[in-house]
């Protein structure tokens, strides 16, 4: 009767799933596996709610992802984009219906915790992660993952869900690589009533100077949020785009509130997304849209995937049952945001290398239009129109022959440099500190024109 008591208690301090990182792929995760009635433990170093760079889109697959009964905290409908070619040939393609939404990702990011908990999860901040251990005398048994703390105490689990971003530690542990580091430089610009009313229901995307860069303006009532993002190796040039982005919006003269950097990574086609009891998603297994970057649809799947499959993995037994419910999982994000990244891809490369005739094809024909809509409304997939029309099929596998791509993300190594698996703090800010030179005064970036209805 001792035994069994001992057992009892034993099992008590062991959690069947460990989320680490509280963003929206690690809540999801920790959403899903609460759900199945788990004992569920969320870890989350930073203090909520906290800032996180990014554009903050919803577009229809992250709204479909969403938890039931969440509302969104939108601060803006969105109904029309302008599209402008390094500042140049500006034209504004206008919808009735909403395309997608613009949220703030502190309020967001919160809200998601939220469902989480009340599902069933716990969570503790300012708990930093240093490692996970599968072997060794802080594991009881093969049964069991370790989570050991900054403050040196350990946590045992069943499973660990890796989503603590894309420097993850637990991504390190499973061995993630990476064939593409961008970066991205972003500032929340208050503006006056007068500006935010001429921005209202409207973002801005502006194909950039350097070879897949891309910058944006979202509003978010009295805020603009504005960014810009480019290969990781281009810091200044970066930098400088992101410094004529905003005086050519007419936005220097506004001090914003913050400014700051963050570098995303896409995982390679053979990268690993488990390894033993623990599965990566999210930032963390390098999982985003390798064309625009956006990352909170494959936060919101993969996260939900990862809880799902985490529960099964903390069920098994033994490590053969332990690595084929791993497996599965791999096999679920494969088949789905998998063949989404493949196609991301092939437009990354054609987008580098003719981002005019991207421009050209977006601003001047409808059904590139209508298919830009789609997309964003989350009624039809890049993947999905790329498999079914034969004329997108067949224009994609021309310029693929034209454009001699890899099979890598994008250019192989694009953005890649030897220390490839994560960034040490502080990385983006080498990137962009560097002397920059001065704006050139001849030859600028024409203003953008006035928004052209369509």
């Amino acid at each position: 009767m001792a035994d069994e008591d001992d057992e009892d208690d034993e099992s008590a301090d062991v959690w069947d799933v460990v989320v680490v990182g509280a963003g929206p792929a690690g809540a999801s995760a920790a959403y899903a596996a609460a759900v199945a009635g788990r004992r569920v433990l969320l870890l989350e170093k930073a203090e909520l709610p906290r800032y996180k760079t990014c554009g903050g889109g919803i577009i229809g697959p992250s709204r479909d992802s969403l938890p039931p009964g969440f509302e969104l905290p939108l601060q803006d409908r969105v109904h029309a984009v302008t599209f402008s070619l390094d500042g140049r040939f500006a034209r504004t393609r206008r919808s009735r219906r909403t395309l997608f939404g613009l949220i703030n990702r502190p309020e967001f990011d919160a809200q998601l915790v939220e469902h989480a908990q009340k599902a069933g999860a716990e969570l503790r901040t300012g708990a930093t992660v240093t490692r996970v251990e599968q072997h060794g005398p802080a594991v009881p048994d093969r049964r069991t993952v370790a989570v050991v703390l900054s403050d040196g105490e350990t946590v045992l689990a069943r499973a660990v869900v890796g989503a603590d971003g894309s420097a993850s530690r637990i991504g390190a542990h499973v061995g993630v690589k990476l064939g593409q580091v961008d970066l991205g430089l972003e500032a929340e610009i208050p503006v006056p009533p007068s500006v935010a009313e001429d921005w209202k229901g409207r973002v801005l995307i502006d194909w950039g100077p350097m070879p897949g860069s891309y910058g944006w303006v979202f509003p978010k009532g009295d805020t603009l949020t504005v960014g810009v993002i480019s290969a990781r190796g281009e810091g200044a040039a970066t930098k400088r785009y992101m410094e004529d982005f905003v005086a050519r919006l007419g936005l220097a003269g506004f001090e914003p509130t913050i400014s700051s950097g963050h570098l995303t990574r896409c995982r390679t086609d053979d990268s690993p997304l488990s390894r033993g009891r623990v599965l990566v998603c999210g930032d963390a297994a390098g999982l985003l849209e390798p064309w625009t970057r956006e990352g909170i649809s494959y936060a919101l799947r993969s996260g939900r995937l990862a809880g799902e499959w985490a529960v099964r993995v903390a069920e098994a037994n033994d490590a053969v049952d332990a690595r084929r419910q791993a497996l599965n999982y791999a096999f679920a994000i494969k088949a789905g945001l998998g063949v989404e990244m493949a196609v991301g891809r092939r437009m990354l490369t054609v987008f580098e290398r003719r981002p005019g005739l991207l421009h050209a094809t977006l601003t001047g024909l409808r059904p590139a239009w209508n298919a830009f809509a789609d997309i964003t409304r989350g009624s039809a997939t890049l993947g999905g129109m790329v498999r079914s029309n034969g004329m997108a099929r067949r224009a994609l596998e021309m310029l693929d022959r034209r454009m001699d791509t890899t099979t890598g993300v994008g250019p192989a190594g694009r953005g890649v440099g030897q220390r490839e698996r994560s960034a040490p703090e502080g990385e983006v800010l080498d990137e962009v500190q560097g002397e920059a030179p001065n704006s050139p005064d001849a030859g600028a970036p024409e203003k953008p024109q006035a928004p052209e209805a369509v």
